[in-house]
């Protein structure tokens, strides 16, 4: 039995990583997707694999994106390594980007999204804490966090404004193919 793959989406700050890697912990069956990025890794954060503009082209050109797009001046690749992981039967979930949601779903129709939100005040809160954007890029990101989904995908929401075990509880019942 094939897999299946999640999108996990919201705005900047929303705690997207840190839901994902507490999930992981719980169920250590899920393969969460290391991402390829345009920045340097040290630039901390995720798990992910930092790259060069121009190496990031040479893989694409290759085909190593199942996925990839642009989003806050850099480029983000999701490995094709991901068919695999699902033809092995295993739930498949990446940090996505709500704008690329509906490429996502030409490539793979059977893409279940997890919409993570919460309250601007909060979102602002936790991006001046990781100290990685200035005000102005700050504020951009903020303007940004009420970014609409394309209509028609099956999204679960997910909110993050209280207890960390909370929001895990909610993002793991929502893995659930009865839930989704």
């Amino acid at each position: 039995m094939a897999g299946r793959l999640f999108a996990v989406v919201g705005p900047s700050g929303v705690g997207k990583d840190t839901i994902l890697a507490a999930a992981k912990a719980a169920r250590p069956d899920l393969h969460i997707v290391r991402r390829v990025i345009t920045r340097p890794e040290s630039a901390g954060g995720e798990p992910f694999e930092g790259v060069s503009e121009a190496e990031f082209l040479r893989r694409k050109a290759d085909g190593a994106f199942a996925l990839d797009w642009e989003a806050h001046g850099l480029r983000y690749g999701i490995p094709a390594t991901v068919d695999q992981a699902i033809s092995e039967g295993r739930n498949v979930l990446f940090n996505g980007s709500r704008a690329m949601l509906g490429a996502a779903w030409e490539v793979f129709p059977g893409l279940s999204v997890i919409h993570i939100t919460a309250s601007v005040p909060v979102l602002a809160d936790r991006l001046a804490a990781r100290g990685r954007e200035s005000r102005d890029d700050i504020a951009r990101r903020l303007a940004r966090a009420s970014y609409d989904i394309p209509y028609g995908l099956p999204i679960r929401v997910i909110e993050n404004n209280g207890p960390l075990a909370d929001a895990v509880a909610a993002f793991l019942a929502a893995l659930q193919p009865e839930r989704v």
